[in-house]
């Protein structure tokens, strides 16, 4: 592991100001960013007060914008293009942050840009229908139409710590594509990277009306944010129990909650153990565990257990992880301290319940191992709930049967991977998995920015992300019938 300290930012501390239809709002109250490695003092952020939020709700609904879709399609295209040619700098800009290494977060530019990319030419495409009116006997010589119309309202957009630039952009990038008005309040552990990505978005020629972000205590400030009656709808990433209150406070609000998961890797006994095992690793420490789809369950059938487990390990300790401005590393901190405590005390308590732990539990400060627990049970807290880091705890099955109601045991539903070869039992996981995706041969995580994606149970209400899904729910559809 490097030692090295990260490099300062390169002009001091980044001290933000609140984006209020793109005018820079100075705060006396302040919240701090540290980096989660160094725990050195690395930006500040306003701390928005409720009348900064009713300014920025009220200006998002009353302005309509007038921008065509080749308007828009310009927009996003420019904001693509600034994005690419800045990943270097938006990358550490997200390492300094979030405490995620380099290679993590130049692979996040990357796919925000794509989502850039899919919502410009998504713009562009046609989405009304015809329907033919003289199909029944009670039918008439007409013909019905349907458009898509932005809310009369705002939407406000809340977002996690675990990708400070994607996690924004799946939010900004389909309400701008349909037109709509976003007040947007970022994670207030990540908030430095969604100031930068809102200039470029106003650089690239987006009306500052259409996007205001605010940083902010969420005790303070998200009620408004949630009941306003300028809020027509509220998109917001993140864990469980927020999701829940917010499902129960916005009540009579459109929502798209899309929150955590517990997926599993599901390993048959035909299956192509060194991929398996590859797959497993790079499911479970990509972004240090840190997504709602990481491979946070190994079900691994008792036939081929210890040939995985082995391999598991072998690949485990070859994850380098460390200080995450150091170019070499797979791996850097998690977000900050109390996380990796609490990963800490979760493996510590399945150990004490019979697991074994064949490798990592270290910590130091944010930083914390990639780690191997065998023999785990599926009561175990490290499996029941939502880990949410780099551990990789395997829970050995004899039948398929098994395997199926372990994986459904939970009371998350977001995605999943299976490894086998055998047509029949793909198609018997696709069908009897309660989840939003099934990958095979693939990590539970793996998607385009374009495809719709979303869970079912505690990882949501059914409602996708993705850029198509969520401009579908950004909108109202509008009928109109013409004589023909």
């Amino acid at each position: 592991m490097s030692t090295s300290k990260p490099p300062s930012p390169p002009h001091g501390v980044i001290r933000e100001s609140l984006r209020i239809a793109g005018k820079k709002v100075s705060r006396d109250r302040i919240i701090e960013v540290r980096h989660p490695y160094s725990a050195e003092l690395v930006g500040t952020v306003p701390k928005a007060a409720l009348d900064d939020v009713k300014l920025a709700l009220e200006t998002a609904r009353n302005f309509r914008s007038t921008l065509t879709r080749h308007d828009r399609y310009k927009i996003l295209m420019k904001a693509g293009a600034l994005v690419a040619s800045r990943r270097d700098e938006f990358a550490r800009l997200i390492t300094l942050e979030s405490g995620l290494c380099l290679k993590d977060t130049q692979y996040e530019v990357g796919r925000a840009s794509d989502v850039l990319l899919f919502a410009a030419n998504q713009a562009l495409v046609d989405d009304g229908e015809v329907f033919s009116c003289d199909l029944t006997a009670q039918g008439r010589s007409r013909k019905v139409y349907t458009v898509k119309e932005p809310l009369q309202g705002a939407i406000t957009a809340i977002t996690p710590f675990n990708h400070p630039l994607n996690q924004v952009i799946h939010k900004l990038a389909p309400a701008i594509a349909t037109n709509n008005r976003v007040v947007l309040k970022p994670s207030e552990k990540t908030p430095l990277t969604a100031y930068a990505l809102a200039d470029v978005l106003y650089d690239a020629g987006l009306p500052p009306q259409m996007l205001s972000v605010l940083t902010g205590d969420p005790r303070e400030i998200a009620d408004e944010l949630l009941t306003s009656a300028d809020v027509d709808l509220v998109s917001f990433t993140g864990g469980v129990p927020i999701g829940k209150y917010i499902a129960a406070k916005a009540v009579y609000k459109r929502q798209v909650l899309e929150l955590g998961g517990n997926d599993p890797i599901i390993v048959l006994d035909d299956a192509d153990i060194e991929e398996a095992a590859a797959l497993a690793a790079s499911g479970s420490y990509k972004n240090s565990g840190q997504r709602c789809t990481a491979v946070k369950r190994m079900l691994v059938h008792e036939s081929v257990a210890d040939r995985f487990v082995e391999l598991l390990v072998e690949k485990t300790r070859a994850v380098k992880y460390g200080d995450p401005f150091d170019p070499a590393m797979d791996m850097g901190t998690v977000i900050d301290e109390p996380s990796a405590q609490r990963f800490e005390a979760v493996v510590n308590e399945a150990v004490a319940a019979g697991a074994r732990l064949l490798f990592g539990n270290v910590r130091r400060g944010a930083l914390y191992s990639p780690t191997v627990l065998d023999g785990v049970t599926p009561d175990m807290t490290v499996v029941r709930q939502e880990t949410f880091g780099p551990v990789s705890p395997v829970i050995r099955f004899k039948t398929v049967d098994e395997a199926i109601r372990i994986a459904n045991g939970t009371a998350y539903g977001l995605s999943s991977s299976l490894c086998t070869n055998r047509l029949d039992l793909i198609t018997r996981f696709i069908r009897e998995l309660q989840v939003g995706s099934v990958n095979v041969r693939e990590v539970p995580g793996y998607r385009l920015e374009l495809t719709p994606f979303g869970g079912i149970k505690d990882s949501g209400l059914g409602y996708k992300e993705g850029v198509l899904e969520a401009m579908k729910s950004f909108c109202n559809t509008k009928t109109y019938s013409l004589p023909w």
